[in-house]
Parts: C-alpha cells; sequence; structure tokens
C-alpha cells in the first residue's frame, strides 16, 4: 500500500515560489483519495432486501433464544445433578449462576471485536466453541468438570446478548429500528422462560443428561444457519473486504478502506471503547454520584433487577408451585408459560408503540430523539411491580394454582417492553459503537442475575412465599421512576450525534 503524502508543495509555473504563498507554502492534499473505496449501495446492508433482513434477523434471535434457553435448562437438572455428584443442591444451582456470569463477561470482548473484524465471525466462532463446550456438559465424571463446562458454555454463547443488537443497527436506520429490536429482545428473555418449560419434561421422564443433548441439537442447526444465511452486515468490514477484493484483482495495493488507515489492535479496541468496560467497574466502586453518568448502561440498577428476578423464578417458583400446590416437576415446568405469554402480548403491542412513536416523532420533524423510545419502557417498569404484588398475594395455599400463573403475565408484558425500549434506545443513541453498548448492558445485568438463584432458596424459606415475592415487588417500585434524560446523553461522548 502507497504511502499517504501528508503535504504537497505549490509552486509557480517557472519553478518559483508565488509571492502570496511565501507565507505559507505548504497545503494539505489528501493525494491517496482517489484509492479510498466508498460504500455503494449495493453494498450498503441498509439496502438488503426486506426478505433477507427478517431472516437474518430470525436466525440471529432464535440463537439468542437457544443460548439464554441452555441457560436455565439447568434449573430442573439440579436434583439428577445433586445426586449423581454427591453435593448440595445449592452447589448444583451453581450451574446456572456460573452460565450466566460466562455470559456476562463474553460480551466485554466479543462487543468490541465485532468492531474490529465483523458481525458474522463474531457469531459463528461463538457456536463453533458453544458447541463442543456443550457436548462434554452431558458426559461430565464429577462437579468440578460440569461447573467449568457450564462457565465456558455460557462465555461462548454470549456474542448473541450484545453483537446481535449491532446487527440489527447495521440494517436498519433509526425509524424501523423498533420492530426488529423487539424480535431480537423477546428472544434472549423467552429463552429462560422456555428453558424450565422444555427440562420439566425431560427431566420428569428421562435423565437429567438427556436436556443437555436436546440442547446440542438445536445448536448444531443454529451454526448451520449461521454459517449459510448471515452475511456480514457491518460497513467498516464491508468495505474493508471490498478493497481488499479491489487490491486484488486490480493488483493495486493504493485502493484502501478506512479502517485499513487505523492500526487498531484488540487491547486498543478494547481500551478506546471504554464504555464496555468502565461503567461495571464504577457501578461496583460504590460512587452514587455515577448512578447519573452517562454510558451504555444508562439504566442499570432496573435492567439488573429485572434479570435478577427472572433467573431467581427458577428457583421460587418450584417452591410456590411443587411445595405450595403439589404439582410435578413437568407442570412446575409449564408455570413459566404464563410470563411467557406475557413476553409474546408484549411483541404483539409492538405495531402500538411504532404508531405512537411516529405520531410524537412529528413534534420533531421526523428526527425524534432516542429517550422518546423509553416511553414503552416507563409502562413496563409499571406492570412489572404490580403484577409481582398481585403474584405475591396469590401463593397461599388456598388459591388456585392458575391464579398465581395469570399474576406473572403483567411481568412478562412488562420486562418485554423495559428490554425492547432499553435495547431500542442503545443502538440508536450509541450507533458508531452499538455491540459495545450493548456489551457494558449485559455485563451490569448479567451479573445480578448469576448471583440472585443462589439465595433465591434461603429468601423464600425465611421470609415465606408472600414475603419474599413482595420484597422483589417493593425493589421493582423503588426502581421504576430511575431518571433519565437527554442532556445525560448530549454530555456522553459516546452517543450519535
Amino acid at each position: 500500500m502507497a504511502d499517504r503524502t501528508p503535504t504537497e508543495t505549490i509552486n509557480s509555473q517557472d519553478g518559483e515560489e508565488p509571492s502570496t504563498l511565501k507565507e505559507s507554502a505548504q497545503v494539505h492534499v489528501d493525494t491517496d483519495a482517489p484509492y479510498l473505496v466508498e460504500l455503494s449501495p449495493e453494498d450498503d446492508p441498509k439496502n438488503i432486501s426486506a426478505f433477507r433482513k427478517w431472516i437474518i434477523v430470525s436466525i440471529v434471535s432464535s440463537s439468542a433464544l437457544c443460548v439464554t434457553c441452555a441457560s436455565s435448562v439447568a434449573a430442573f437438572t439440579e436434583a439428577g445433578v445433586a445426586r449423581d455428584f454427591h453435593v448440595h443442591k445449592e452447589v448444583s444451582i451453581l450451574g446456572i449462576s456460573l452460565f450466566v456470569q460466562g455470559l456476562g463477561i463474553g460480551p466485554l470482548l466479543v462487543g468490541p471485536l465485532s468492531e474490529l473484524y465483523g458481525r458474522s465471525i463474531i457469531y459463528r466462532v461463538s457456536f463453533v466453541f458453544f458447541f463442543p463446550f456443550t457436548f462434554p456438559v452431558s458426559f461430565s465424571p464429577n462437579i468440578a468438570v460440569f461447573l467449568v463446562l457450564r462457565w465456558l458454555t455460557g462465555l461462548s454463547g454470549s456474542a448473541f446478548l450484545s453483537v446481535a443488537g449491532g446487527s440489527v443497527s447495521d440494517m436498519f436506520r433509526n425509524q424501523h429500528v423498533p420492530s426488529p429490536m423487539a424480535v431480537y429482545t423477546i428472544s434472549p428473555f423467552i429463552g429462560p422462560v422456555i428453558g424450565p418449560f422444555m427440562s420439566g419434561f425431560i427431566n420428569q421422564n428421562l435423565d437429567w443428561r438427556w436436556t443437555y443433548r436436546v440442547i446440542l441439537i438445536w445448536i448444531f442447526v443454529e451454526m448451520a444457519c449461521l454459517i449459510l444465511f448471515v452475511p456480514e452486515t457491518y460497513s467498516p468490514i464491508i468495505l474493508k473486504q471490498k478493497a481488499q477484493r479491489i487490491r486484488k484483482s486490480t493488483g493495486d495495493s493504493r485502493y484502501y478502506a478506512p479502517l485499513d488507515k487505523h492500526e487498531t489492535t484488540l487491547v486498543h479496541s478494547v481500551t478506546n471503547c471504554s464504555l464496555s468496560i468502565e461503567w461495571p467497574f464504577f457501578l461496583t466502586s460504590g460512587q452514587p454520584i455515577l448512578l447519573s453518568k452517562p454510558s451504555a448502561t444508562e439504566f442499570p440498577i432496573r435492567a439488573a433487577l429485572l434479570l435478577g428476578i427472572l433467573y431467581l423464578a427458577f428457583q421460587a417458583f418450584p417452591i410456590i408451585f411443587e411445595q405450595e400446590h403439589n404439582l410435578s416437576i413437568q407442570f412446575t415446568g409449564l408455570t413459566f408459560l404464563g410470563t411467557g405469554v406475557g413476553m409474546i402480548i408484549g411483541l404483539i403491542s409492538q405495531p402500538f408503540w411504532n404508531r405512537l412513536h411516529r405520531k410524537r416523532s412529528e413534534r420533531f420533524d421526523g428526527q425524534a430523539p432516542p429517550e422518546e423510545h423509553l416511553l414503552m419502557g416507563q409502562a413496563g417498569a409499571i406492570l412489572v411491580p404490580v403484577s409481582l404484588f398481585w403474584l405475591a398475594f396469590t401463593t397461599y395455599k388456598s388459591v388456585p394454582w392458575i391464579v398465581p400463573i395469570i399474576a406473572s403475565v403483567p411481568f412478562g408484558i412488562g420486562i418485554h417492553w423495559c428490554f425492547t425500549s432499553t435495547f431500542t434506545y442503545l443502538v440508536v443513541a450509541y450507533r458508531p459503537i452499538a455491540a459495545s453498548a450493548m456489551a457494558a448492558n449485559t455485563f451490569v445485568r448479567t451479573s445480578f442475575a448469576a448471583a440472585f438463584p443462589l439465595f433465591a432458596g434461603q429468601m423464600y424459606h425465611r421470609l415465606g412465599t408472600v414475603g419474599a415475592t413482595a420484597l422483589l415487588a417493593g425493589l421493582t417500585t423503588l426502581a421504576a421512576p430511575l431518571p433519565i434524560g437527554g442532556r445525560l446523553r448530549a454530555e456522553s461522548r459516546f452517543t450519535a450525534t
């Protein structure tokens, strides 16, 4: 590749320097400009046909569902794991917590990586590791191997909790982001609901190891779809690949893409995208003022609390429905369908929120600020505590078992609305580095989710089903009015202008 000439001397025709340029004979001229490769309409991922866009969104979303479903299937394998490996149930619960912890750590690396090497390669490598690490889980000889492999599988599958949001921002313009983001959002949250439903039936009738064998089949299908149907969608990488093709076909090494001019290493990428790592550590440093710090995790407490409660339910629902209502394992798995139905209702309501957003955008000449996407989340933040209080006071044995299941439906709606609005805001406000923004948010909320199942049993036995669930309802009530503002976003150096 030819070196860029930073300056060029301007002389008169007879070789003498013009008098008007005696003070400054140097002007900046980009001599490589004719060789800069630009994005043509056919290369732009935003110009992909709607059908192909939705195929890509569907595959990426179903892969995210597969990963998060793999996290929660361990909920009903705990008894078998404890029996075969001769450990207490509290140790077997680590099968969920360590997987979720891996889900949170992985995006801190793969988020910036996707902005250095592209989305599709991250997806493929993710499942190439996810499959072989899941395979020996079902053949683990002892608890140590089982837990280490569970952590590694969570780490391997974590790309779909951060990079997938970047893919949506790659293909859809701001006004079209909400619908595909709603489809993607439901996937990683309905996955934990489907996991116990599926695992309950398997563990009622087969050995616990079959749970992971079924997941293996699903992983293989998703891996094949990712390789065959999901192309690269990140524009800087598309340009880099185009420049490589032109250099190869023409033999002219001067053609380059913008990314070629930045000698970026992985360490530099992670450090430069500091929003991926700075906020989680600031949050845990106990500095209350940073709760209003503008970053990719502008809503860390509410997001973390909601996901923590969702994973805590894997321990709470068996207590409520097996011990209080005497349901079998497979029917206890079915009780999670109330939350799942709520999430689907939340997804079906997306056209209403789209129309409302378009109407409100008219006040801004069609260019509404990202904060307009948060209205849905504000409604969801009200539904969640209402649902949890309803659930808390219907867990008595004298109340029919169907009532607390119905009470969990608004919880599912609220979760979907809260996270859809948050994710849509992140990919719109932090569009240049959307994957890193999603990574930071993922780290914070999964850190809470990994811890919640560990104390759920003790909390429910000490406070009872009513007291423990009411406590969770109270916490979500306190988190509902957390401040969100455009002023904070305006002060952030990471947001899109």
